[in-house]
């Protein structure tokens, strides 16, 4: 089957510039209502190869069952937004705010939307891990059906699997569609906007740019600006591509403007105009402002490093963040590339191919309004991702997976299609060269892993290449031969790393994808892949049983936080010295090798080995039965059976006891909620129990979280259950 594409201009005898006289409308399969529709579903569009449907389904299927497979291992997975999915599902007001803990004291750093499917299904089938991942593993599935049939429209059946696949096989997509952070929706509605405008681009009609509008618009109450990375291209593209006049592709942008302020707005609007003594405090923010919170925190904070009240403050422009080397090349270097590049330079090649094939096509071609609405998002959202100055985890890059996989797809289809020119042939093995070249480079980072894969790869995508650059010339069986072993070369290291990811476990706040030792964040900026960043997925983000990545967070951690010396945290000196010894955090982190650097394995009271750190920043604690029987007694008498400093020690005593735990502090115990004098009328009031000491960054953070440490430590009993503290606040210290 040959596909079809968009004509040069000067073949049709108008000008590039030129409108065609009438917008043809896109291809579709006649309306059979006789068929039925199990029928239809498995048959496909009538022009399509038999196989084209079926492979799709199957793709979609084994999508699916991946993704699912082991699901349960990584338990609550980020226990921080388990604890406000378990707070939502009890309480319709946390839902709609998203509160931390259901007695509505305080929120998380984001807005619920990206909560909300987790809510709901732990509303029908009850809290456990399966109930909260599983949305988001449906969502895995959602973005490869998007992305394949924005590919599939415009080229063909195969270039739509081949971007399905690639999408599927990313290792930072197995990871985060599978783990409850915003990331996953945020994808799957970014992929959805951009196909979207590709449909407006087909046929001019007003609806398709208002719901790609409408897709940003609840984007952002996913994840803030994020949202709005890729506008720039979407909207220059319909202005110059779309098959109308201008004047009406103006006033269409227009409303797809409204539509994009109305379904990110109404949330915005009502939680700023609520009066604040009724809602929820808003986390992260100083101000208890949303509007703060959305472009500071976690806006222009996070371009520029200005980050009031994040973790370690602002990171600093000129190549060396403290949260990893910034530049051009950050999306390649070992703290980034294993998770999100392994097809990006290939995509890059395809892209500028793509361009330079569909250079004379006139103004409306949809082909090349494709690769420029696919390229452009793919181009603007890497560029900021390379000189973010701000707080930056290896797992952001999720969101340039739909890009990747859509222009690699389009790229290989166009290429293939045009294989008999010399030029189309070369680039297409160029691109299959590249692909090879950078999988044996990040397959050789990690020696140790699977050593023969490199080789396989490397040789095989040369051979491969060899061939497609004859691919016009041979026969259509040797050349499909030559495509199919280019392509299994390209894919083998990032399936590799994917089933390695959805083998293990992944918790705590910043995972990685892939296997140990695979990304290692240097947080005191440097080389890329600095020490410091030796446990797997960072701090608590590990596969349990590494101990060797555990060990080398014990040498080498120590010096590369914010600040050097254990001194970027507030209240901090090394981790493990505030409790148990710092010997035996060090021992349990050689046992599990998912912990923090001197911590290891987060013990009771949120402390890493006992003490504070940022172990109970960045990861769970583990709340004893005898802790979680002594917070259960008289629970229903309380709002809160229990306060501590910091959102993730408070979230890991939430999900033990399933009570609402008030979050002092907000998530690294900065923010100014509540305050001192709040605290005390909460606690006059008989709506506290217990304060859980320890938590926060190093167990003592500085303002209005220190002050109520030191009053409560002055003023009420201290009650100690095995290695955790707790201060019971119904009755006054002795003497």
């Amino acid at each position: 089957m040959t596909t079809h594409y968009d004509q040069p201009a000067q073949q049709t005898g108008a000008t590039a510039w030129d409108p065609p006289p009438t917008a043809p409308p896109p291809t579709a399969p006649p309306h059979t209502p006789d068929q039925p529709f199990v029928r239809r579903l498995w048959r496909g569009r009538p022009e399509d190869p038999r196989w084209a449907r079926p492979a799709f389904l199957g793709l979609l299927a084994l999508t699916l069952v991946t993704y699912l497979y082991n699901l349960s291992a990584s338990g609550y997975a980020n226990s921080f937004y388990s604890a406000a999915v378990q707070a939502g599902s009890k309480s319709w007001k946390a839902f709609f705010f998203g509160s931390l803990d259901a007695g509505n004291a305080i929120t998380v750093d984001k807005p619920s939307a990206f909560m909300w499917p987790m809510e709901l299904s732990v509303r029908i089938f009850g809290l456990n891990s399966w109930a909260i991942l599983t949305p988001e593993v449906l969502m895995a599935v959602g973005t490869v059906a998007v992305v394949y049939a924005g590919v599939r429209r415009r080229f063909s059946p195969a270039a739509g699997l081949i971007a399905g696949a690639v999408l599927a096989l990313t290792p930072v997509a197995a990871l985060m569609f599978r783990f409850n952070n915003p990331d996953a929706l945020l994808a799957l509605l970014m992929a959805l906007a951009c196909y979207f405008v590709v449909r407006a681009v087909e046929d001019g009609r007003t609806k398709w740019l208002v719901w790609a509008g409408a897709a940003i618009g609840f984007a952002f109450l996913a994840k803030t600006l994020q949202a709005f990375l890729i506008l720039p291209p979407l909207a220059i593209v319909y202005a110059v591509c779309g098959p109308v006049r201008l004047r009406k592709r103006l006033v269409q942008l227009g409303l797809a403007t409204v539509a994009l302020v109305v379904a990110g707005g109404w949330w915005v609007a009502i939680v700023e105009l609520w009066p604040a003594s009724s809602r929820p405090y808003i986390g992260g923010s100083q101000n208890n402002s949303f509007l703060e919170l959305t472009f500071g925190y976690n806006g222009l904070g996070r371009i520029n490093g200005d980050e009031t009240g994040s973790v370690g403050g602002g990171g600093g422009a000129g190549g060396s963040g403290r949260w990893g080397a910034t530049g051009w090349d950050r999306m390649f270097n070992s703290e980034i590339g294993s998770q999100i590049s392994w097809l990006l330079p290939a995509a890059l090649i395809l892209l500028v191919a793509g361009l330079w094939a569909t250079r004379k096509s006139r103004r409306t071609s949809v082909t090349r309004a494709s690769f420029l609405v696919w390229g452009g998002s793919l181009l603007i959202t890497m560029v900021v991702f390379s000189y973010m100055a701000g707080i930056f985890h290896q797992y952001y890059t999720v969101a340039l997976a739909p890009y990747i996989a859509a222009v690699t797809g389009m790229g290989a289809g166009l290429l293939w299609e045009k294989r008999k020119e010399t030029w189309a042939s070369i680039t297409l093995a160029a691109a299959v060269v590249a692909a090879a070249v950078w999988g044996y480079v990040l397959l050789n980072r990690t020696s140790s892993y699977l050593p023969w894969l490199k080789w396989l790869v490397l040789i095989g995508g040369l051979a491969a290449a060899f061939g497609l650059v004859f691919a016009g010339r041979i026969s259509r069986q040797l050349a499909l031969g030559a495509a199919a072993v280019g392509l299994l070369a390209a894919l083998a290291g990032p399936t590799a790393y994917t089933l390695s990811t959805v083998n293990s476990a992944h918790t705590g706040s910043i995972p990685t994808a892939g296997p140990a030792g695979a990304s290692m964040m240097g947080f005191g900026g440097g080389r890329p892949g600095g020490t410091g960043g030796g446990m797997r997925g960072g701090f608590g983000g590990g596969t349990p049983g590494q101990s060797q990545q555990g060990q080398q967070g014990q040498q080498n951690g120590n010096g590369t936080l914010p600040g050097g010396q254990g001194q970027g945290f507030p209240g901090g000196g090394m981790p493990g010295q505030n409790g148990n010894s710092q010997g035996q955090g060090q021992s349990q982190g050689q046992q599990n090798g998912n912990g923090f650097p001197g911590g290891g394995q987060l013990g009771e009271g949120g402390r890493m080995g006992g003490g504070g750190g940022a172990g109970g920043l960045l990861n769970g604690a583990n709340v004893s039965s005898a802790a979680k029987k002594l917070l259960e007694k008289d629970a229903g008498s309380y709002t809160w059976v229990a306060a501590s400093i910091g959102s993730q020690n408070a979230a890991s005593y939430q999900l033990a006891t399933g009570d609402p735990v008030m979050a002092i502090g907000g998530f690294n115990g900065t923010d100014p909620s509540p305050t001192l004098a709040q605290f005390k009328k909460y606690v006059a009031d008989g709506k506290i129990h217990y304060f859980i000491a320890g938590g926060g960054m190093g167990g003592s953070s500085s303002g209005t979280s220190s002050q109520i440490t030191s009053w409560v430590e002055s003023n009420f009993k201290k009650v100690t259950v095995g290695s955790a503290t707790f201060y019971d606040l119904t009755q006054k210290a002795s003497g």
